[in-house]
């Protein structure tokens, strides 16, 4: 169990570090049009405004999926 949470945790900073890499590559190597079209116009938050996405993405499919269930279950307790 701990080889698996450190090897996780061994992922998770070698994933953070590649990406954070590979944008200062982007900014460094690529044009100014280039560089808005991959990161977009505001490039200093990028992975603020990544994570808010995936969180509002999360929290919205939560919601339908919870909807979902109290519609089925909340039918047989009605019963």
């Amino acid at each position: 169990m701990v080889k698996r949470l450190f090897w996780i945790g061994v992922g998770i900073v070698v994933g953070v570090v590649a990406v954070s890499k590979a944008q200062s590559y982007v900014k460094a190597n690529t044009p100014k049009t280039a560089r808005e079209f991959i990161l977009g116009p505001d490039q200093t938050n990028v992975a603020a405004r990544t994570l808010n996405g995936l969180f509002q993405e999360f929290q919205q499919a939560r919601i339908q999926r919870e909807s979902e269930l109290n519609a089925r279950y909340a039918e047989r307790f009605r019963a």
